[in-house]
């Protein structure tokens, strides 16, 4: 399944378009690349499917938060 490992993005359902305004259903994927991070914690590479948004998010905060956030469950209120 295409799903980010940092920011758990799915595939989202739309319609294509055409000019005479015929709507088709169609998938927007996530951008997901596999991409290898070294960790500085365990000392190896650590390979994840993430999308361009995760990539950002480690690049901003740190790998080892990022994994710690994303393992964490999410609050609802």
């Amino acid at each position: 399944m295409r799903v980010c490992e940092i920011t758990g993005k799915v595939a989202m359902g739309g319609n294509n378009v055409s000019h005479s305004n015929c709507k088709t259903k169609r998938k927007f994927s996530p951008n997901l690349k596999t991409k290898r991070f070294w960790s500085e914690e365990e000392g190896r590479w650590i390979t994840l499917r993430v999308s361009a948004s995760g990539m950002k998010t480690i690049n901003k905060k740190g790998l080892a938060v990022a994994l710690r956030e994303a393992v964490a469950p999410k609050k609802v209120y």
